[in-house]
C-alpha cells in the first residue's frame, strides 16, 4: 500500500502475523504500578536475540491485547512492534532462546527492559513500571488530533498509553473534490472504512479521564481527476457530522467548521497548499510535533518541500535529518507567528499509518479545576498548553499562564519576566528563550534528580521593547543521538503603538510559496481554486509592507 507524506511516496510493509510456536515455553507476565502493586494498563515489546517479534494475548477473559506492527519502507529498520495490554496478566509463547521484554506507559512512566532465558517450561515474571511525573495531579492532560487508530481499539490504546483525549479520523479522502460523506479513497488500502452506521456521533467516554471524539475528517489531496498531484492534508477535528462536499476549494469547509465548534490542524507545514491554507480558512492548530516524529530512527528525510536559505537547516540531494525536520517545524510556525496568525500548538503522531505509538508526540492541556472534555478542547483551542515527546515543560511570563494576554508589569523597561520548571525522565540539554521567532536566551539546566526524575528551574528576564510573542523549548539529550523535546504555546504581548512586526525573510519566504503555487497549478486546477492561493499571496503581500 502507498502512503503520500510530506511529498515522498513510501510503503508500509504489511508484515506477517506470527505464526503458531509448536516448541518452546508459555511466558505468563505481570505489568504492575510500582507504588501501588496494582495491574495497569501498558505496551510491551518482545524480541528475541535473533530479531523476531512477538506479540503476547490477554490471558483474561475480559482482558484485551491489540499488537501493532508497522514498518517503514522508507527505512526498513523504522519498524514499531508492539502489543498494547489492558490492565490484566498476559501470555507468550516463544521458542527457546534469550529475549529483551520492554514495557512502556505513555510518557509519564519510565520504561522497563528485562531480559530473560526462556526454557522448555512456563517462564513467569512480574514488571513493574514506575510513575516519574504525575501531569494530572498538576493540572495537565493530554492529547493526540491526528489518530488512525479505529474506534474499536482506543478503549484498548489509550489508557495503555494514558492518552487522555483522542480524535480518530473516521472520515478521510484522498480524492480532489469527494464527499467524506459517501467516499473513503484514502491511499491507504489497509486501514477498512469504518462502518458508518455504527460509528458513534457524541463523546465516548472510556472512563472520568480518557475519552475521545469520534467524528473527525482528513482531507489528504493526492491526485485530481485520476491524475497525481499532492497538496497534502489538513484534519478538522471535533466536528458534529460529515462533510458533503470535498476540497479544494476550502473556504466553504472552513464555514462549516466553525458553525460547528470544530478546529482545524494544519497537520504538516511543508505540505504543497499549507501556507496557502493558515490565512485562507484560517487555520487554528499547528502540529509543532508531528506524524513524521517517532520513537523508533527517524526514516522521513525527504522534507518535500527543502527549508528555505535563511532557516539554516542542512538538507542536500540525500535530504534531511531529525533535528533538521524539528526545526524547519518551529520556524515556520515562528514565520506564521510573526505575521500576525495566532496558530496553537498541538501534536499528532497518525498512528495506525506510521510506526509510532498513539501519543508519542502529545499535547498538554492545563486544566486547573480538573478534566472535562468540553474545558479540554477548549484550552486546546486558548492555547493553553504545551507540546512534548519527552521532556515536561511548565512557564510562565509575568506570572501568566500560555494562552492568556500578558500583562507588562511596570513601563517594561526590566523586561519580562520568563520562569518555568523542566521535569524529565533524562537530563535536558538546554532550555532556549524563543522572542519573534529568534532565540534570545540560552539556559543551562542544573539537572537537580528529584527522585526518578531530574528537575530544572529557570528565571529570566527577557527584553521586548514593543508587542510580540515569547516561547520556551526545551531538548532532552538520548543515548543514541537523538533527542526529545517540549515547546510551549506563545505568550503574546501586546503594547499600543507598537505593533508586532515580521522580518523581511520570513515574508518572503511565504509569499514566493504562493508565487511559486499559482505557477505550478496553471492549467491543472480550476480557477475557483487557484482563487485562494492569490488570495493568501494577497495577504502576504500585505504583510510584508509592515516587515522588518
Amino acid at each position: 500500500m502507498i502512503l503520500s507524506a510530506c511529498g515522498l511516496l513510501y510503503t508500509l510493509a504489511q508484515l506477517p502475523s506470527p505464526g503458531i510456536v509448536e516448541s518452546g515455553a508459555e511466558v505468563h507476565g505481570r505489568i504492575v504500578d510500582s507504588a501501588s502493586g496494582k495491574p495497569i494498563p501498558a505496551r510491551v515489546y518482545i524480541q528475541s536475540d535473533d530479531g523476531k517479534w512477538y506479540f503476547p494475548q490477554s490471558a483474561h477473559p475480559r482482558g484485551s491485547a491489540i499488537p501493532y506492527r508497522k514498518q517503514s519502507f522508507a527505512d526498513p529498520d523504522a519498524v514499531e512492534m508492539h502489543t498494547t495490554l489492558s490492565a490484566h496478566p498476559f501470555v507468550v509463547r516463544v521458542p527457546q532462546g534469550r529475549y529483551t521484554i520492554t514495557v512502556e506507559r505513555g510518557k509519564e512512566y519510565l520504561p522497563n527492559t528485562r531480559r530473560i532465558v526462556v526454557g522448555d517450561g512456563p517462564f513467569r515474571l512480574t514488571i513493574h513500571v514506575q510513575l516519574w511525573i504525575n501531569m494530572a495531579a498538576r493540572g495537565w492532560y493530554s492529547g493526540d488530533t491526528h489518530v488512525h487508530r479505529t474506534v474499536d481499539e482506543l478503549p484498548n490504546v489509550m489508557p495503555a498509553e494514558d492518552l487522555n483525549v483522542a480524535f480518530p479520523l473516521s472520515h478521510w479522502v484522498s480524492d480532489a473534490f469527494a464527499s467524506p460523506a459517501t467516499d473513503w479513497q484514502t491511499l491507504v488500502k489497509d486501514i477498512p472504512p469504518p462502518d458508518r452506521r455504527a460509528l458513534p456521533n457524541h463523546l465516548v467516554k472510556i472512563d472520568e479521564t480518557h475519552v475521545f471524539w469520534p467524528v473527525n475528517t482528513e482531507f489528504e489531496v493526492t491526485n485530481i481527476g485520476g491524475k497525481p498531484f499532492n497538496l497534502g492534508g489538513f484534519f478538522v477535528i471535533n466536528h458534529r457530522k460529515a462533510f458533503e462536499t470535498g476540497v479544494p476549494p476550502v473556504r466553504s469547509i472552513a464555514a462549516q467548521v466553525q458553525r460547528e465548534g470544530g478546529l482545524i490542524d494544519l497537520d504538516k507545514h511543508s505540505w504543497f497548499w499549507a501556507m496557502m491554507l493558515v490565512p485562507v480558512m484560517p487555520v487554528d492548530l499547528y502540529e509543532l510535533t508531528n506524524n513524521h516524529i517517532w520513537r523508533t530512527k527517524f526514516a522521513m528525510r525527504n522534507f518535500g518541500e527543502a527549508p528555505p536559505a535563511w532557516m539554516k537547516i542542512p538538507y542536500d540531494e540525500k535530504g534531511g535529518t531529525e533535528r533538521g525536520w524539528i526545526d524547519y517545524g518551529f520556524q515556520a510556525y515562528y514565520a506564521l507567528l510573526d505575521c500576525g496568525f495566532n496558530l496553537r500548538p498541538t501534536a499528532g503522531t497518525a498512528s495506525g499509518v506510521h510506526p509510532v505509538p498513539l501519543g508519542f508526540g502529545r499535547v498538554y492541556v492545563h486544566l486547573p479545576k480538573g478534566f472535562s472534555y468540553g474545558a479540554w478542547v477548549k484550552g486546546l483551542n486558548a492555547g493553553r498548553s504545551f507540546v512534548t515527546t519527552g521532556p515536561m515543560l511548565l512557564a510562565q511570563v509575568n506570572g501568566q499562564d500560555p494562552g492568556r494576554l500578558v500583562r507588562q508589569t511596570g513601563s517594561g523597561r526590566k523586561g519580562h519576566l520568563v520562569t518555568g520548571t523542566t521535569v524529565s525522565s533524562r537530563p535536558i540539554l538546554r532550555v532556549d528563550i524563543v522572542v519573534n521567532g529568534q532565540v534570545t536566551r540560552v539556559v543551562s539546566p542544573a539537572n537537580r534528580k528529584k527522585g526518578p526524575a531530574y528537575e530544572s528551574s529557570f528565571r529570566e528576564r527577557i527584553p521586548l521593547a514593543g508587542s510580540g510573542w515569547i516561547a520556551v523549548r526545551c531538548y532532552e539529550a538520548w543515548p543514541d543521538g537523538r533527542m526529545r523535546f517540549a515547546h510551549t504555546a506563545p505568550f503574546h504581548i501586546k503594547v499600543a503603538g507598537r505593533p508586532l512586526r515580521p522580518r523581511r525573510e520570513e515574508v518572503d519566504f511565504l509569499v514566493h510559496l504562493m508565487e511559486d503555487r499559482i505557477a505550478r497549478t496553471e492549467g491543472i486546477w480550476p480557477e475557483p481554486v487557484r482563487d485562494e492561493y492569490r488570495r493568501a499571496l494577497l495577504d502576504y503581500q500585505r504583510i510584508r509592507k509592515t516587515a522588518r
